[in-house]
């Protein structure tokens, strides 16, 4: 049966490609757009991406109004929505506590409030670095109270982005407890191209990884041999979101959407260098030793590397069992990863 859906974010990397997943499966969709004026160069994309354009329709909205922005036609078209998928955030390395919070945390919170009291179901992608414990307590994160966290604090420790995706999915949370809501949650890995054509927006961090590559300004290895970039291809992650939002089963669950199989860095590195005609760097650079440089006025900017992006290029490995079982359930084929990285890297190189 093709359910009715309604997306925020749609607009985005991930957003495009969940947009042509679920229209490829016939499932209809309202976006919420600031600007629905641009939904017919969304249609574009979306057909391009081997989905269904003419299944979009779009309500003007603002994830940092009350309600949404929504007017009562687009409230009744939200509430019409048998899943509601919140992908919106603000994206940006650099972000205050102010600008985090007002859309990626109140944002999401409004969206919660609202499938709620729909009776909407709600799946909302967070990030992968909230199933690694350890790093949590280490930045801050009360765990047995989350909602105690202090936050100014960890915005400062780890930034405005990553600070207010933190916070934000811990409100969601709380809200939907304390609204008997339904919810599924996702954390993507960092995102890989179209494990096909290689499609990824250049403000994506590991478009921004083969930018620096293929200019020469990588220089070093982040870390250590141990250390690894966790990646999953943007096409399997939009299969693996669908099939958890209208699977029963999932319904309270949070799913980890990472491929185990993806190299150490150094690996990585040595796999996009081939089709960029470069030398992948050999030797290592301490992620402290990195962290501290990039201090230093107008060097981030010369490197095209944030401080608050190093956090993601870690050790901890993850049990991604339960995202195999779901996989397997929904006979989704998980894509070849090399191939995936370095079809990204060649769409980079020609973008």
């Amino acid at each position: 049966m093709n359910e009715q859906c309604f997306v925020t974010g749609g607009t985005g990397f991930i957003g495009q490609h969940l947009l042509a997943r679920l229209t490829a499966k016939g499932h209809p969709v309202t976006l919420l757009l600031r600007k629905p004026a641009a939904l017919p160069a969304l249609q574009l994309l979306v057909e391009q991406h081997g989905g269904k354009g003419s299944l979009l329709t779009a309500v003007a909205g603002d994830l940092a109004k009350p309600q949404l922005g929504l007017d009562a036609s687009g409230l009744r078209q939200m509430q019409q929505a048998k899943v509601v998928f919140h992908l919106g955030a603000a994206f940006a390395w650099g972000l205050s506590l102010e600008q985090g919070r007002a859309v990626t945390v109140n944002g999401a919170v409004r969206v919660a409030q609202l499938a709620a009291e729909h009776g909407s179901r709600l799946l909302m992608v967070s990030g992968f670095m909230l199933e690694n414990q350890a790093h949590l307590q280490r930045i801050g994160i009360d765990l047995n109270d989350p909602l105690q966290t202090d936050w100014p604090a960890l915005y400062r420790r780890v930034g405005g982005y990553e600070g207010s995706k933190l916070e934000a999915h811990f409100r969601v949370l709380d809200c939907m407890h304390q609204l008997g809501g339904e919810l599924t949650v996702v954390h993507p890995a960092t995102v890989c191209g179209d494990s096909r054509s290689g499609h990824i927006l250049p403000a994506q961090p590991l478009a921004e990884l083969i930018s620096n590559l293929a200019s020469g300004k990588l220089s070093a290895i982040p870390g250590s041999a141990a250390h690894w970039l966790p990646l999953v291809p943007v096409d399997f992650l939009a299969a693996l979101m669908v099939a958890a939002a209208f699977d029963p089963q999932q319904v309270g669950r949070q799913i980890l959407a990472l491929d185990e199989r993806t190299p150490n860095l150094a690996q990585m590195l040595e796999v996009l260098a081939a089709p960029l005609g470069v030398q992948a760097p050999r030797r290592f650079l301490p992620i402290g030793v990195l962290r501290w440089l990039l201090k230093i006025p107008g060097l981030p900017a010369l490197l095209r590397t944030s401080p608050e992006s190093l956090d993601f290029i870690q050790t901890t490995r993850f049990d991604t069992s339960a995202t195999k079982a779901l996989a397997a359930r929904h006979q989704l084929a998980w894509p070849d990863l090399q191939q995936a990285m370095q079809a990204t890297a060649r769409f980079v190189a020609v973008s």
